[in-house]
C-alpha cells in the first residue's frame, strides 16, 4: 500500500506530468470543450456563444461592458459574439436610456430556447463522458470538481 503524504499517496507524487491532476484535467477538458463544440455547432453556435446565453440567463440584461468584465474578455470579444447571437435572434440589444453609449443586451425567447438546446446537448454529452464511472464516483467528482472551481473563483453552478 503507498505511503500517504498530505492526505496523497506517495506514488502519485512521483508519477511524472502525465499522472498529475493538471495535467489529467487540462488534457479531459481538450477533449470535453472539443466534443461540446462539436456538438453545439450545428445549432450555430460556439461554446463561448452559449457562455455568453448563460450569463445573459442570469442576469435579466446587462451592457456589453459589464458582460466582458464578468466573462473575463475583452469588449470587443463580447460585441462579435452579440453581433453573431443577434443576427439568430437570440439577443437583443438596446441603447441604455441613462448612458446612449452603452449597448444593453438581452436573451429573448428565441436566445432561451437555444440555450435550453445546448444545455440538453451538454447533458448527453455529460452522461456519455462519464457513462464508465458509478453512481458514487460520479457524486464524488461533481463534489471535487465543485471545490475546486470555488477555490478557483469560477461559479459552482
Amino acid at each position: 500500500m503507498d505511503e500517504v503524504k498530505g492526505g496523497r499517496p506517495a506514488s502519485a507524487e512521483g508519477a511524472g506530468i502525465p499522472g498529475t491532476v493538471v495535467f489529467k484535467l487540462g488534457t479531459l477538458g481538450t477533449v470535453a470543450a472539443d466534443r461540446f463544440a462539436a456538438a453545439v455547432e450545428p445549432l450555430g453556435v460556439k461554446p463561448k456563444h452559449v457562455g455568453l446565453m448563460v450569463a445573459l440567463a442570469h442576469a435579466t440584461s446587462a451592457s456589453q461592458q459589464d458582460l466582458a468584465a464578468r466573462l473575463g474578455v475583452v469588449p470587443s470579444l463580447v460585441v462579435s459574439l452579440a453581433d453573431h447571437l443577434e443576427r439568430l435572434g437570440a439577443v437583443e440589444r438596446v441603447r441604455d436610456p441613462a448612458d446612449r453609449r452603452r449597448q444593453i443586451l438581452t436573451l429573448t425567447d428565441e436566445g432561451r430556447e437555444l440555450l435550453a438546446r445546448c444545455t440538453a446537448t451538454a447533458q448527453t454529452l455529460d452522461r456519455q463522458f462519464t457513462a464508465a464511472l458509478t453512481p458514487a464516483q460520479l457524486t464524488a467528482l461533481q463534489q471535487a470538481l465543485a471545490v475546486l472551481a470555488a477555490e478557483a473563483g469560477l461559479p459552482t453552478e
